[in-house]
C-alpha cells in the first residue's frame, strides 16, 4: 500500500502538446527517464503498446496510457520480479508552456531516505527533459 506522495514538478517554456508528443513516445525514454532506460526502449514482440527497457532495476516492461488529449502519460513499470509499479505523469497548459508533474509514491517497505532518493532522481529526469525540450 502506498503510503505518501510527493509531487514532482518542472516548468518547460514549450507548448503542452509539444512536452506531450515527445514524453509520450517511449523511444524517447532513454534520452530523459535515465531512472527508468538506460539505453533503447524496445517494443515488446508479443504486446502491443508494452515496451522493454534496460533499467537501473535490471529489464523492465513499460506499459505507457493510450494517447489522449488530456496530457496523462501514466506508465506501468513491471519489474524483473513481477512486480508492477504504477507511476502517475501528466502534462499540464501553464500559459505558453507546460507543467509537468510526477507523483513519486512511497512503496511499502520503502525508507525515507530512498523515498528521498527516488524523488530527487525524477526531479534529474524531469530537468533532463526541460532542457531537451527548450534546446530543441
Amino acid at each position: 500500500m502506498t503510503t505518501q506522495t510527493r509531487l514532482v514538478s518542472t516548468v518547460i517554456a514549450r507548448p503542452w502538446t509539444d512536452v506531450y508528443a515527445y514524453a509520450s513516445d517511449p523511444r524517447h525514454l532513454a534520452d530523459w527517464a535515465a531512472g527508468l532506460a538506460r539505453a533503447q526502449v524496445e517494443p515488446a514482440p508479443d504486446r502491443p503498446g508494452t515496451w522493454i527497457a534496460d533499467s537501473p532495476m535490471g529489464r523492465v516492461e513499460v506499459t505507457v496510457a493510450p494517447e489522449n488529449d488530456l496530457g496523462v502519460l501514466d506508465y506501468v513499470v513491471r519489474l524483473p520480479d513481477g512486480t508492477e509499479v504504477p507511476n502517475p505523469l501528466r502534462v499540464v497548459p501553464l500559459d505558453d508552456g507546460a507543467e509537468v508533474v510526477f507523483h513519486v509514491r512511497r512503496r511499502e517497505g520503502m525508507s525515507e531516505d530512498d523515498f528521498a532518493a527516488d524523488a530527487e532522481a525524477v526531479a534529474r529526469d524531469l530537468e533532463t527533459l526541460r532542457r531537451i525540450l527548450e534546446t530543441d
